[in-house]
C-alpha cells in the first residue's frame, strides 16, 4: 500500500480522501492556501504544507507548489480529488515525470476524454451509443455545416470540444441562426479553453442525465457499479443525485454497463471514472467521460457497499483488482443533496462564519462535510459545504429519511440552499421519479 499521499484539494472531498487513507494505514499530507489553514482535514492530516495565497491560481492550481510539497514531505503519491487539477492531463504528466504516483487515470486517457471530439470517436469504436452529430470538429465550410445540420435535424447544439461544466454550448433552432452560433461558440471556446474546435450534435429536448460509474485497473480488469440519475440540475450544475436511476431496468443497466466496461478495457483506463449520458425514450446517448471521482460518488457506494475512494488508492498502489462484475450487487436506494453556502432564491454565494450547526442523524444518514461550529466559509472557492446522503431499502424510505434529515440539519450564521432541497424532496414530480434535466429550471422560473 502507498506510504504517504498528498491530498491536492480542499473541503469535503479532501476530508473524504483523508478518511479513506487512514482506514488503509496511509499517512497524509494536506496542502492548503492561506485561507484554508483551519480546514478540518488540515487539522487532522499527519502533515500540512501551505502552498500559496487564497487565489486558486496561486495555490490549488499551482502545479510546481503541489509537486514541491510532495517532494519535501517524502510523499509517494498525489490524489487530486475533483475539480481544480483533477482532469488536467499536464498535471498528471508532471506528477509522474517527477517520480510520484498520480491517483487517477493515465495522462493520455485524461487528454483523450478531455477533448469531446476524440472522446466521442473512442466511444463509437467501443460501441457506446452517442448523440447523432458531426463526429468530428466542424470545418470552416458554411455549406457543409448547413448540410450537416439539416441531416441531423433541428434543433442542434454547438459544443466546444474542450468544454465542460455547461460552458461553451449554444442551442440552434433554425438554419438562419446556425452560422452565427458556430462563430460565437468558437470565439467563446477559444477564450475559455484556448481551443476553438467545436462540434455539432442533435439537441435532445427532454432528456434525463444518467451516468455510469466504473472502476478499472489499467491491467485488463474493469467493472461497472451501476447508474446514477443526476437530472435535477440548475445551469448544468447538479443539485440532487440518486442511485439507482428510477425506471432503468436491470437489462438496460447490464447492457450499457458492459459497453462502458468495454470502452475502459479498450483504452487501458486506470482508476475511477464516470460515463455521462443523456437518456431519452429508452435510449442512452454518451456526452462525456469524467476521469476522476465524482461529487456524487457516495450514492453509488451506499447501494453497492464498495468504497470508491479506497479502490482508487488500491489501484494506484498496484494491488490486484479483487472485485469482479458478479460481486457487484445493487441493493436499496440512495439520494444525495448538495448543500451550498448560497441564498436559496437568488443563488448568490453566502460566505461567512458558521455560528451554530447540528448534523442530522438516524438510520441510513451520512453527512460528508468539512464544516464545523465556528468555521469561516471563505469567499474564494466553490460554495459546496456538504453533502447530505441517505440510504433506504426502497426509494420511498430514502425520500422519507431525506425529509427527516433536511428538517434536522441546522446551519446558522450563513444562508444555505437547504430550503430549496426541502421543497424539492416534497415535490410530487420528484416523488414520481424520472424528471428531465430542464425540470428544476422550469420549476424555479414558474
Amino acid at each position: 500500500m502507498l506510504d504517504k499521499v498528498v491530498i491536492a484539494n480542499r473541503g469535503e472531498i479532501a476530508l473524504r480522501i483523508l478518511r479513506a487513507c487512514r482506514e488503509l494505514g496511509i499517512k497524509t499530507v494536506a496542502v492548503h492556501s492561506t485561507a484554508d489553514s483551519n480546514l478540518m482535514h488540515v487539522k487532522l492530516a499527519d502533515e500540512s504544507v501551505c502552498i500559496g495565497p487564497p487565489s486558486s491560481n496561486l495555490s490549488y492550481l499551482n502545479i510546481p507548489a503541489i509537486i514541491s510539497a510532495a517532494e519535501i514531505t517524502d510523499s509517494v503519491a498525489i490524489h487530486p480529488g475533483y475539480g481544480f487539477l483533477s482532469e488536467n492531463a499536464d498535471f498528471a504528466e508532471r506528477v509522474e515525470q517527477s517520480g510520484f504516483i498520480f491517483i487517477g487515470p493515465k495522462p493520455e486517457n485524461i487528454r483523450q476524454m478531455g477533448d469531446k471530439v476524440s472522446a466521442i470517436r473512442m466511444m463509437k469504436k467501443a460501441d457506446v451509443p452517442c448523440v447523432p452529430g458531426s463526429n468530428s470538429a466542424l470545418e470552416d465550410n458554411p455549406d457543409e455545416n448547413l448540410r450537416l445540420a439539416r441531416e441531423i435535424g433541428y434543433p442542434v447544439i454547438i459544443k466546444a470540444a474542450g468544454g465542460g461544466g455547461g460552458r461553451g454550448m449554444r442551442v440552434v433552432h433554425s438554419e438562419a441562426a446556425l452560422l452565427n452560433a458556430i462563430s460565437l461558440t468558437k470565439a467563446e471556446a477559444k477564450a475559455a479553453f484556448n481551443n476553438d474546435s467545436v462540434y455539432m450534435e442533435k439537441f435532445l429536448e427532454h432528456p434525463r442525465h444518467i451516468e455510469i460509474q466504473v472502476l478499472s485497473d489499467g491491467k485488463g480488469n474493469a467493472i461497472s457499479l451501476g447508474e446514477r440519475d443526476c437530472s435535477m440540475q440548475r445551469r448544468h450544475q447538479k443539485v440532487i443525485e440518486e442511485a439507482p436511476a428510477p425506471g432503468i431496468t436491470e437489462e438496460q443497466r447490464k447492457k450499457i454497463g458492459k459497453r462502458c466496461v468495454k470502452a475502459c478495457l479498450e483504452m487501458g483506463y486506470r482508476g475511477a471514472g464516470t460515463f455521462e449520458f443523456l437518456y431519452e425514450n429508452g435510449e442512452f446517448y454518451f456526452i462525456e467521460m469524467n476521469t476522476r471521482v465524482q461529487v456524487e460518488h457516495p450514492v453509488t457506494e451506499l447501494i453497492t457497499n464498495i468504497d470508491i475512494v479506497k479502490e482508487q488508492l488500491r489501484i494506484a498502489a498496484g494491488e490486484p483488482f479483487k472485485i469482479r462484475q458478479e460481486d457487484v450487487k445493487i441493493q436499496g436506494h440512495a439520494i444525495e443533496c448538495r448543500i451550498n453556502a448560497e441564498d436559496p432564491k437568488s443563488f448568490i454565494p453566502c460566505p461567512g462564519k458558521i455560528q451554530h450547526m447540528h448534523a442530522p442523524g438516524g438510520p441510513g444518514v451520512r453527512w460528508d462535510s468539512h464544516i464545523y461550529h465556528g468555521y469561516d466559509v471563505p469567499p474564494y472557492y466553490d460554495s459546496l459545504i456538504g453533502k447530505l446522503i441517505v440510504y433506504g431499502q426502497t426509494r420511498d424510505v430514502a425520500i422519507a429519511r431525506m425529509k427527516n434529515a433536511l428538517d434536522e440539519i441546522v446551519i446558522e450564521g450563513i444562508k444555505t440552499n437547504i430550503p430549496l432541497h426541502q421543497n424539492l424532496i416534497r415535490d410530487a414530480n420528484f416523488h414520481n421519479g424520472g424528471t428531465n434535466i430542464h425540470y428544476l429550471e422550469q420549476k424555479l422560473s414558474s
